[in-house]
């Protein structure tokens, strides 16, 4: 069996800065009511025509591989994690590998949401360590603002999302000591309802009905979420899966170097952090500068971590991530 490491890494947001007043004039909201219950200061929104989730995945990769001091051609597979995809068919993984020059590259999409970029490791993980490939690029990537309720009606769901990407690039490593330790992934139907938007394919219902009906009060196609119980749900499976992570290792959590949570709200990392005695030190949050980019909010929080030398080698670095679906899991390297 390989080991796989993390040899690269980048991720790219467009210019467009949203402010929380900006929002304000759009919807009965203020600075003080968001930032006291998500922690957000400001997202990104695309404004540029190249900037769809496949394209700005592109941007991120780029920047991932030259990092990685490989070349486009040496990359073997290509893992992809969104839930907004350019197209409802294909997914965005083919148009990236289209949009890099990746010949006949296998592409592979993920829709796991909120967990999708742990998910998406996981999956490259195995195929390094069983050696069917050597060099995978992972991204996760997101276009949200095209698709929220920009109205008063919405404003719970709509203030907390931004626009992003993040890529990174695992290689095969010769070092066993380093890079992956282990994944851990899991996920929970029943509560699907909770955090979720129901059409197109409501029940068969797609797109062309929904127009056809002209319902302006149709929320189905406008993202849900049962706030309170998804955080309660949230708070509880991000300390169990970043559990089971550090017992596969025999680590304890005073052995983490760096926690880099998914950026779905401030006060739940501020919860996980507080229940294991972290220091600000050792947990990394950006979500007051660009809100939940859902599959890249882990990707651009552990680049900007790194950029920023809070991770060094040999650190013990755990990522973790909880979202829709339910689906959540955790991620611990050696770094």
């Amino acid at each position: 069996m390989f080991r796989s490491k993390i040899s690269g890494l980048g991720y790219y947001v467009p210019e467009n800065i949203v402010t929380n007043n900006d929002l304000a004039k759009l919807m009965d909201t203020n600075d003080e009511w968001i930032v006291e219950r998500t922690g957000i200061h400001e997202r990104r929104y695309k404004v540029l025509e190249e900037d769809t989730t496949s394209g700005m995945g592109v941007k991120a990769a780029k920047i991932a591989i030259k990092r990685a001091g490989l070349e486009v051609k040496d990359i073997d597979f290509v893992v992809f994690a969104t839930l907004s995809p350019d197209y409802y068919f294909p997914g965005p993984g083919v148009l990236l590998q289209r949009d890099l020059g990746l010949n006949n590259v296998a592409a592979l999409d993920i829709r796991a949401q909120c967990s999708g970029f742990i998910y998406a490791l996981s999956v490259a993980d195995q195929y390094i360590k069983t050696g069917m490939y050597k060099n995978i690029l992972v991204v996760g990537a997101e276009v949200h603002s095209t698709g929220l309720d920009m109205t008063t009606r919405g404003r719970t769901v709509s203030v907390i999302f931004g626009d992003g990407a993040g890529a990174a690039v695992l290689s095969r490593s010769a070092d066993d000591s380093k890079g992956i330790l282990s994944t851990h992934i899991h996920s929970q139907g029943e509560h699907a309802e909770e955090l979720a938007l129901i059409a197109p394919g409501m029940g068969g219902r797609w797109v062309s009905d929904i127009l056809k009906d002209n319902d302006p009060d149709d929320i189905s196609y406008m993202p849900y979420m049962n706030g309170q119980f998804v955080f309660k749900n949230a708070v509880s499976r991000f300390s169990e899966v970043i559990m089971e992570g550090l017992e596969a290792n025999n680590y304890k959590v005073e052995d983490i170097d760096m926690l880099i949570p998914h950026q779905a709200n401030l006060r739940i990392s501020q919860f996980i952090q507080q229940k294991f005695g972290l220091t600000d030190s050792k947990v990394f949050n950006n979500i007051q500068k660009y809100g939940n980019t859902t599959a890249a909010s882990v990707p651009i929080a552990l680049t900007e971590a790194w950029e920023q030398g809070k991770i060094k080698e040999g650190d013990l670095v755990v990522l973790a991530a909880f979202g829709s679906g339910f689906t959540w899991g955790s991620v611990v390297i050696k770094w």
